[in-house]
């Protein structure tokens, strides 16, 4: 069946990076619109990211431009979150995530219907 896996979370300093995969299998993602969310301790799941089916088009949440850059491989049925600059407020549990019914992004939770099972990035010195 549909599974899609994050990898890459970890421990990283204020200022470092890490770099996100979500590498999907059972089903081909090429035509879904996929992206990023992320979820504090006590505080809802937020949008992060989202790239079109193409890759032409990619949206981000304030919080995260200029900061993370979102990409897709469909050859691969793999997307990433590049994260650079990180701030200890980025620390999360990071969730991929993909829609088979969007022609649009979006950055409402209930609009996706794939996840993964998360991976948690802490920001600390």
């Amino acid at each position: 069946q549909v599974q899609l896996v994050e990898s890459g979370g970890g421990l990283v300093q204020p200022g470092g990076s890490l770099r996100l995969a979500c590498a999907a299998s059972g089903r081909t993602f090429s035509r879904y619109t996929v992206g990023w969310f992320r979820q504090a301790p006590g505080k809802e799941r937020e949008f992060q990211s989202a790239i079109s089916r193409s890759g032409r088009s990619t949206y981000y949440a304030d919080s995260v431009k200029g900061r993370f850059t979102i990409s897709r491989d469909n050859a691969k049925n793999t997307w990433y979150l590049q994260m650079n600059s990180l701030k200890p407020e980025d620390t999360a549990v990071y969730y991929c995530a993909a829609s088979s019914k969007l022609t649009y992004y979006s950055a409402i939770v209930a609009r996706y219907d794939y996840w993964g099972q998360g991976t948690q990035v802490t920001v600390s010195s």
